[in-house]
């Protein structure tokens, strides 16, 4: 009777897929949603049921609740079981659900490292540690400037832009994202963010009319993006800057169609000559964020726009 009841439990897609995530690392209800995709009060049913089963454990760390795979010697009674779990597992490491399954798992466990997650060491709980007070630290920095943001999305970076330059302008093409974009700026009490409607490859902006153009995660959208890039040269004033963040070349197709990526990421020599193509110098691409394992890493690209800037030469 036990066999026939874990063998039900193990039929449902949804609890095999929590199985294989918790096999490589433990995780809470909220990371385990955002993972699979599924309704936190699901994640919290299944889990509830395998936890009664004896085939995931709950336990307590620093304030969070993790929920993990047993350990081996309590498992052991049932290592037939794993074992096959183990098989089908492996099996299915290609197909591509698990593949988006897995690229999700490893941007939650890049988002631990990257908010100093303390990982149950209480030695790293310090308050006040945080990686957005630092980039708004290093912004008072900077002199008042006029900023667009290209593809701006929901307006987070634009609004947070906010905090340290002059006027920043937003600009998506969706009218649905630039109202979430309004309502943020709204709720933050910031007023000095206005939103237009446009596409990369044609901004509603003046020439020479920014001081920073940022490109950030939207450039992989462009149909073409050396038009994309030579409209934000357009729009800076002479010794502005563009700042672009976005993946580097990666191997995960289905971006395509959750995503509506045009293109898979590009190479860092792709980024350089793309902005020298267009005319910018002191050109410089590095690395912004890369976790073993992650197939998504983030390259940061910079260029400054010379006084005079020779016509932006066309690929072959």
């Amino acid at each position: 009777m036990r066999s026939a009841v874990i063998f039900r439990l193990l039929a449902d897609p949804s609890r095999l897929r929590l199985l294989r995530v918790l096999a490589q690392d433990r995780f809470n209800v909220g990371e385990l949603t955002s993972i699979l995709g599924l309704a936190q009060s699901g994640v919290s049913r299944h889990l509830g049921l395998l936890k009664e089963a004896n085939l995931v454990t709950e336990e307590r760390s620093s304030g969070f609740v993790y929920y993990r795979l047993p350990d081996a010697s309590r498992s052991e009674p049932r290592l037939p079981i794993w074992s096959l779990l183990a098989e089908q597992f492996a099996a299915t490491s290609t197909d591509r659900d698990v593949r988006e399954d897995d690229a999700r798992m490893q941007e939650v466990l890049r988002n631990r490292h990257e908010q100093f997650y303390p990982h149950g060491d209480t030695r790293q709980m310090l308050p006040g540690r945080s990686w957005a007070a630092w980039a708004r630290t290093l912004g008072e920095l900077l002199p008042p400037l006029d900023v667009v943001d290209i593809g701006c999305g929901d307006g987070y970076l634009a609004v947070e832009a906010a905090r340290w330059a002059r006027h920043v302008t937003g600009v998506d093409r969706s009218d649905d994202v630039l109202e979430r974009a309004k309502a943020l700026a709204e709720k933050r009490r910031v007023t000095n963010v206005e939103w237009r409607k446009g596409d990369l490859s044609r901004l509603p902006l003046r020439d020479a009319s920014h001081d920073v153009a940022l490109l950030s995660q939207s450039l992989h959208h462009a149909s073409d993006p050396e038009r994309a890039i030579a409209e934000a040269v357009r729009v800076l004033r002479p010794s502005g800057r563009l700042l672009l963040m976005d993946l580097k070349s990666h191997d995960q197709a289905w971006v395509r169609s959750r995503f509506g990526d045009r293109h898979l990421g590009f190479t860092t020599d792709q980024l350089r000559e793309l902005l020298e193509g267009a005319g910018l110098a002191h050109v410089r691409v590095s690395t912004g964020a890369a976790r073993r394992g992650d197939p998504f890493t983030v390259l940061v690209a910079s260029g400054t726009k010379p006084s005079h800037v020779p016509a932006p030469r066309r690929r072959s």
